[in-house]
């Protein structure tokens, strides 16, 4: 219990760092999410309607899986240098796997008899795809969404090892000062931020699963 009050203690005494490493947390997650939604949910798409891209696309995808994030942190440093870049660029490559996956499956499992009844009610591809596999593949796409949002909350704290603050910040330097409690500013908002975001998200996805 100690160490939770000192904990407290050392946030309120530091609360203007501790809302600028929020800020930039959440700039860690945003912007590497956002790529990887702009990118994921297309090529997806488009894996799920071609056996080959299919192939490239989730086997390259889940190799990158393999490589731990703090390698592809360093990876990045050689042409980004000790920067928010290199960070963001490790946390879109973390985000794109399930992302993309999701989408692959989400429109490949799709019954074809309901292609089928669409196209005998009149539809085109356009109007199928929107009114009806958008709707049906969206709970699935939803479930890669909030892997890769809590993938990315909690890998966003390995930004502070290359100076690219973030909550990791107080990580960091709690384990350079051999200070739980300094660790524990970090690694509470961390845990409780991604916990939220799951349950949030959870929450959403029950809403929009179809009854069975």
């Amino acid at each position: 219990m100690n160490i939770l009050v000192e904990s407290y203690a050392y946030a309120i005494a530091h609360s203007d760092e501790l809302l600028t490493a929020f800020v930039e947390h959440g700039q860690l997650v945003a912007i590497p999410l956002s790529i990887a939604l702009i990118l994921g949910i297309p090529l997806g798409f488009w894996s799920a309607r071609s056996p080959l891209a299919s192939q490239i696309l989730t086997n390259g995808f889940n190799g990158l899986r393999v490589i731990p994030s703090i390698a592809i942190l360093f990876l990045a440093i050689p042409y980004f240098g000790l920067s928010f870049q290199s960070a963001a660029i490790a946390l879109t490559i973390l985000a794109i796997p399930p992302i993309l996956i999701n989408t692959d499956v989400a429109f490949r499992t799709i019954d074809p008899t309901v292609r089928e009844a669409a196209m005998g009610m009149g539809m085109n591809p356009a109007q199928r795809v929107q009114q009806i596999e958008i709707p049906l593949a969206f709970p699935v796409i939803l479930a890669g969404i909030k892997t890769a949002t809590v993938e990315v909350i909690a890998s966003a704290t390995l930004a502070a090892f290359i100076g690219a603050g973030g909550l990791g910040t107080f990580i960091v330097l709690g384990f350079s000062l051999y200070d739980n409690a300094v660790l524990l500013v970090g690694a509470i908002p961390v845990a409780l931020l991604a916990l939220s975001v799951e349950a949030l998200l959870s929450l959403v996805h029950n809403w929009v699963q179809p009854p069975r």
